[in-house]
């Protein structure tokens, strides 16, 4: 009894084993033939009905923002929705009635979400049906919101499926618009930092592939990702909401002025940081086709213009630093209209008698006269190599696309060129490189580069800052003290200079009125100016350097129709950083002439 017992579980043990084992067989044979001896047949079938599917993850457009994280440019989410042709001919109702009957309503509820009429949907089926019997994919409509998408899935159709795709938008409009330039319609960029920046902006699509039934329901496991790696954030220099007050505010003057166009432009004189680059006409990158093609660049970077007397200090600069002249020594005989060696006739823009300047009466006045014997203290060559040293001749640092160097010849010079360059002529510069000369004249002399870009952060979070020179000294800190003092000298002596001023700040000023040259080189065309208002504040303690522009002014023509536009520039500036005022009352008064 004891040795049958023992052996009846055993027995029942073993059968169900090779109960077990000829299943596990028939399971493993009918596997063998589909995976390996009759794979290609199989393949051949699933690819017959469309089991394999696939779908590209767009990486995010990474986001650009000012100086304090506010955003300028960033993604919204936009949909696109899709049908299967094939599925949408093999569905199945229960209630009896066919596809010819319930395709048309089906369409028509799709349409009344994506705005397209039952036809306009039915059709696209049927053009992609036309086009290949086979079809599995004809896109619906694209671009559509989250409303929109949340409203399709809802419809609950086997067919319809939706992929979503990030869109760029700027959500201050035309905020900095020239700067930051915009993509195209397929996410390429085509202008401005968009351009210039878009190894960081730029991210790398991923990649989904699936199998999926008849009915388009995913294969669970069989769902294969690389997930896209999106782009880096990056940071300007710049300040939203100075760069918004500026530009309405030089909108407003180029109205009142009645010019072409008008520019003001801030930098940091300690770090060469652009804080502002406000311009109009300008673009909103959101609408670019609203703008003229002439206003979807920056003019700021890709204008040059002849400086004129903005760059007088220049000279003054150059000869103090090198031939040993001081702000009351030596004196000039100068008067308001002179043939100088050469047989060169030099006006200044009043007629006077001869006077014996001083090279702080030569700013004060702004004399074409006086700047041009003062020049001659020092050669060509000399004057060129400080021009070079103060940026003339080459891009800033910033790298803007289509940035101009301007054009600065090589010295000697021509008769005409060697006066005539000493008061800002037959030379081009842009606005960051005027803006950059008293940049460096208010920083003990040592010239910064100049940035728009304060840094880049990768996905990954790696903070990657752009690489820079060192700043270079240009001119002697005693020099520097010395052009201060004369441009202090320029601001409050001028007829104007109530006008210009901010209440508690000591200012260092200078205007330009400079001709424009005729396309063709001929000379310059009568009575037409590109007029401009540089300074830095406060004197004492500088901190912000700002320029103003006007491309020909036709209500006030000269560099006067500029001190509204500077003050409210430099007051709005001054209060955005909450500079402290002036600690020490303004220099006493220098005399112009001994």
């Amino acid at each position: 009894m004891t040795t049958r017992t023992t052996r009846s579980p055993r027995r029942r043990t073993v059968v169900a084993l090779a109960v077990v084992l000829s299943i596990l067989g028939v399971f493993v044979v009918r596997l063998v033939d589909i995976q390996v001896v009759n794979a290609d047949d199989h393949r051949a079938d699933s690819a017959g009905v469309g089991m394999v599917a696939s779908n590209k993850l767009e990486a995010a457009r990474g986001t650009i923002v000012d100086e304090t994280g506010a955003v300028l440019a960033g993604n919204t989410m936009l949909y696109d929705a899709q049908v299967d042709p094939q599925n949408i001919l093999n569905q199945e109702f229960s209630d009896g009635r066919t596809v010819e009957q319930v395709w048309p309503e089906q369409a028509a509820q799709i349409a009344a979400i994506t705005g397209q009429t039952p036809e306009e949907v039915q059709q696209i089926v049927a053009d992609a049906l036309a086009a290949n019997a086979d079809s599995q994919w004809a896109q619906i409509a694209t671009k559509l919101s989250t409303d929109q998408y949340q409203a399709l899935v809802a419809l609950d159709l086997p067919f319809l499926t939706t992929s979503e795709h990030p869109s760029r938008t700027y959500p201050d409009g035309a905020v900095g618009g020239n700067l930051l330039g915009f993509v195209g319609s397929d996410g390429e960029a085509l202008a401005g930092l968009e351009l210039s920046e878009d190894d960081c902006l730029s991210g790398v699509d991923g990649a989904q592939s699936y199998e999926r039934g008849k009915d388009g329901v995913v294969i669970p496991g069989t769902l294969d990702e690389t997930p896209a790696e999106d782009g880096g954030t990056l940071q300007l220099t710049i300040n939203r909401d100075l760069q918004w007050y500026l530009q309405q505010m030089v909108a407003e003057e180029v109205q009142n002025q009645q010019a072409n166009y008008g520019t003001a432009f801030v930098l940091e004189v300690e770090t060469g940081k652009i804080r502002a680059a406000a311009e109009y006409p300008t673009v909103d990158p959101n609408d670019v086709n609203a703008s003229a093609e002439s206003d979807r660049s920056s003019r700021i970077f890709t204008y040059e213009f002849e400086p004129g007397s903005t760059f007088k200090p220049v000279t003054a600069a150059t000869i103090i630093d090198s031939a040993g002249v001081t702000p009351l020594t030596p004196t000039l005989p100068a008067s308001g209209r002179e043939t100088l060696p050469g047989d060169i006739t030099v006006n200044d823009v009043f007629s006077h008698p001869s006077y014996n300047y001083t090279m702080t009466g030569a700013l004060v006045d702004s004399s074409n006269v006086a700047l041009s014997k003062f020049g001659t203290l020092v050669s060509d060559e000399v004057r060129h190599d400080y021009l070079e040293r103060f940026g003339v001749g080459e891009k800033t640092e910033v790298g803007f696309p289509g940035e101009r160097e301007g054009i600065l010849h090589d010295a000697p010079w021509d008769q005409a060129s060697h006066y005539t360059t000493t008061f800002g002529q037959s030379f081009t510069v842009t606005v960051p490189q005027v803006a950059s000369v008293y940049q460096t004249i208010a920083n003990d002399g040592v010239r910064m580069p100049l940035s728009l870009v304060e840094s880049c952060t990768t996905a990954a979070g790696e903070v990657i800052e752009p690489e820079l020179p060192e700043g270079e000294q240009v001119i002697k800190p005693e020099t520097a003290a010395d052009v201060t003092l004369m441009l202090e000298n320029v601001f409050q002596q001028v007829t104007n200079h109530k006008v210009l001023a901010v209440d508690g700040y000591r200012m260092a000023t200078k205007s330009g009125t400079a001709e424009k040259a005729n396309e063709d080189g001929s000379g310059y065309k009568q009575g037409i100016f590109y007029t401009t208002l540089a300074g830095f504040a406060p004197a004492d303690d500088p901190k912000y350097v700002v320029i103003f522009t006007l491309d020909e002014p036709k209500k006030n023509r000269m560099s006067s129709a500029n001190a509204a536009g500077f003050q409210k520039a430099m007051t709005q500036v001054l209060k955005t950083y909450r500079v402290l005022p002036s600690s020490t009352p303004g220099p006493e008064i220098l005399p112009k002439y001994q």
